[in-house]
């Protein structure tokens, strides 16, 4: 079961771009180096090239080739002919009054996907998306509802990231001293979509992601959040390094199956089996366990004792999550002495247990709200049960 092969439905795989200028945004180096030589780039400059256009793209967020100075003005020219520098389009931009910030972006196609940064008095958080929609239809999430359109490229991607910079003003100015405090400190691919259903995307937007002379985020402060895509769970250790994050949800196959539908295909055995395998799994480097409380589904004491057996022996934090109700939701929240409850056996298990604290409820900006405007017609729960299958 574990090594089944993943399919994918034809229409998640992006579209043929349309023919004009390539945009740089996007590529890897070895990508950017190809087309850079297909251009007209003499090849043993090319490798200079891209270390100069890279540094301007992702270090200091410029998008017109004309401000690339350390290039002769012939070359900027040539550049700007054969290529371009561009993001994703911001339609609109909400601030929640706990300061979380959301944003609903324009991609090709005239697909939008939201885009939510979260700061904290540590850290500030991006939560990105790593497809159109979603294919999994987990019964208690928003983007859901929402049917899978396509995958998003590696430019949409890491797009988000840069646009999220732009707003927050975060691109240093050249030359200027370094500043250890970033308000982008973290990425979590916890948006819209299965971001193992999107591998390759999502690798190569957080290789650049990554680069150590870009935007210099360490692999550490990167969370990939799947709800249980088992055959791809080492690759991700192996092609991309990041944190691990699982949409757990339930304890048992009977109510995770209604959950988490992609528990059919893989089920909590097999999921535990890979986790426990994942070869990054250590005390220093814990695999996240995100469980949703779900009022009477979920949320017993029975759950919370058999949780802490299912997970024995592998190095985890367990994040428990008050559902974030949404219109039409079939669910209700967990209330505070429940969660309080749940959280205090696996506590005294010896396992962190963080209750999350809902941010951006008022903009929709909620872990499992997140959807695209143009689909957040409100649903009666009958139309919404409809769409599940209930």
């Amino acid at each position: 079961m574990a090594d089944a092969p993943i399919t994918q439905d034809v229409m998640t795989i992006p579209r043929k771009l349309p023919d004009g200028p390539q945009n740089l945004v996007g590529l890897t180096r070895a990508a950017m180096r190809d087309a850079l030589i297909a251009a007209g780039t003499p090849e043993k400059q090319a490798k200079m090239r891209v270390g100069q256009i890279w540094q301007w793209i992702y270090q200091w967020g410029v998008r017109d080739f004309e401000a690339m100075t350390n290039l002769s003005k012939a070359y900027r020219a040539e550049l700007a002919e054969k290529f371009v520098i561009e993001v994703p389009e911001v339609v609109t931009r909400q601030v929640s009054t706990d300061g979380t910030r959301k944003y609903l972006v324009r991609i090709a196609g005239g697909h939008e996907v939201e885009v939510v940064y979260i700061p904290e008095t540590d850290r500030g958080t991006l939560c990105i998306s790593s497809q159109v929609g979603c294919t999994l239809t987990c019964s208690f999430c928003h983007t859901g509802t929402q049917k899978l359109v396509r995958n998003l490229t590696p430019a949409e991607i890491i797009g988000q990231v840069m646009v999220a910079r732009d707003d927050l003003g975060e691109w240093p100015e050249q030359g200027a001293p370094k500043n250890e405090v970033r308000l982008l400190s973290n990425i979590v691919l916890m948006g819209m979509g299965e971001p193992l259903y999107n591998f390759e995307g999502v690798r190569d937007a957080m290789k650049i992601a990554m680069d150590p002379e870009g935007i210099q985020l360490s692999r550490r402060r990167i969370t990939l959040s799947t709800s249980g895509v088992v055959p791809e769970i080492a690759r991700t250790a192996q092609e991309i390094g990041c944190q691990l994050a699982v949409s757990f949800h339930a304890t048992t196959d009977e109510v995770r199956d209604k959950l988490v539908p992609i528990n059919k295909r893989w089920n909590i055995e097999a999921l535990l089996d890979a986790l426990r395998a994942y070869p990054k799994a250590s005390n220093s480097e814990r695999i996240t366990f995100e469980y949703v409380m779900l009022k009477g589904v979920n949320d017993t004491d029975e759950d919370a004792r058999r949780l802490v057996k299912l997970i024995e022996g592998i190095p985890a934090k367990i994040n428990l999550i008050p559902f974030n109700e949404w219109p039409g939701a079939p669910y209700e929240r967990s209330s505070n002495n429940r969660i309080r409850a749940f959280a205090d056996i696996i506590y005294k298990a010896g396992y962190a247990t963080p209750i999350r604290t809902p941010r951006g409820e008022d903009i929709m900006a909620a872990c499992g709200q997140l959807k695209s405007a143009t689909e957040r017609a409100r649903k009666s729960r009958k139309q919404i049960e409809a769409e599940l299958g209930r």
